[in-house]
């Protein structure tokens, strides 16, 4: 029996049947899915549902319908399961007027860690923020200020991490590193849900995708299996040759080829299956005397199954 993608065998956190309304407005519609050790990526553009469904997954706000288990409860009904989940909030607030020091030893006591002061200097040195510990949140730019968020989420040692669009502010240094923290932290065992609109954050952190679209699950699994579903939208191939109109022409006449554009300096091909466009093309290319020098799928990532899920809205 195979597993539905949208869900995993040991599960630590479970969603069942969610639902939240706001009045008249439906924010999260139905949604199913489960997470376990591991990073996955919350996917989808802003406004879909995600921050509400991930503010009831932690008990800051309670579904309408059905139901949410972390660790075999939900958070609201066992306070006792906060002591294991670490939460970075989408919204920029801090106390601008403490330093860094003192805002992740601030959580740490409230979780009541043993050694509050320890314990921040551990989370504060995986941000990579030590250097700066002393100075005051105010002082510090949007990019500092979210990896002071991530060690204060970080400072109890939780199995369950929970970030909301965690990457905002950072620049790419920050953001690669902090993408090597998650990973890292996922790798140890943890559950680590990372939230995001952006395409490329999630592809690089995440090898397992829970897509929302309007406050509905739309698409969940691995990147490649979820690209690979997509029997209705063919695949994009970047072609660059020497012969670029002799090629495109010989290339309409193989049956897998659905269109050939000529674009810059080469050819994007449409195909259908893209194993036997990579084995006819040697072949092909050799017919019209043309050299090969890129055969690059353009659209076998995120970006494609973003583009999949996102046309019908427009």
């Amino acid at each position: 029996m195979t597993l539905d993608p949208a869900f995993v065998p040991e599960p630590t956190v479970a969603i069942d049947g969610v639902t939240k309304w706001f009045g008249t407005k439906v924010a999260v519609s139905d949604v199913s899915c489960s997470f376990g050790p591991g990073v996955t990526g919350l996917l989808g553009p802003n406004g879909a549902g995600k921050t509400t469904l991930l503010r009831m997954l932690t008990g800051l706000i309670s579904p309408s319908e059905g139901s949410i288990a972390v660790k075999g409860d939900w958070p609201r009904a066992k306070p006792a399961i906060y002591r294991d989940i670490g939460l970075v909030p989408e919204e920029n607030a801090v106390y601008a007027e403490m330093t860094a020091t003192a805002y992740v030893r601030y959580a740490a006591t409230l979780s009541r860690v043993a050694n509050p002061a320890a314990a921040a200097d551990r989370a504060l040195a995986i941000v990579d923020l030590r250097s700066e510990a002393d100075r005051a949140l105010g002082g510090f730019s949007k990019g500092m200020r979210q990896r002071a968020k991530v060690a204060a989420a970080l400072v109890h040692d939780p199995g369950v991490l929970v970030l909301d669009e965690p990457l905002n502010g950072t620049d790419p240094i920050q953001r690669a590193k902090l993408i090597e923290v998650f990973r890292r932290l996922g790798d140890e065992g943890r559950t680590v849900i990372v939230s995001s609109h952006v395409l490329e954050e999630v592809e690089r952190m995440s090898d397992r995708v829970i897509a929302i679209l309007d406050g509905k699950l739309a698409a969940a699994g691995d990147i490649t299996a979820i690209r690979a579903a997509m029997a209705d939208i063919p695949y994009r191939v970047r072609v660059e040759t020497d012969h670029r109109r002799e090629l495109a022409a010989a290339l309409l006449k193989d049956s897998v080829v659905h269109g050939v554009r000529i674009a810059d300096s080469g050819l994007v091909v449409e195909t259908e299956d893209l194993a036997r466009l990579g084995a006819d093309l040697p072949g092909v290319a050799r017919s019209v005397d043309a050299r090969v020098t890129v055969f690059r799928p353009e659209d076998a990532s995120l970006e494609s199954v973003f583009r999949y899920l996102v046309r019908g809205r427009r």
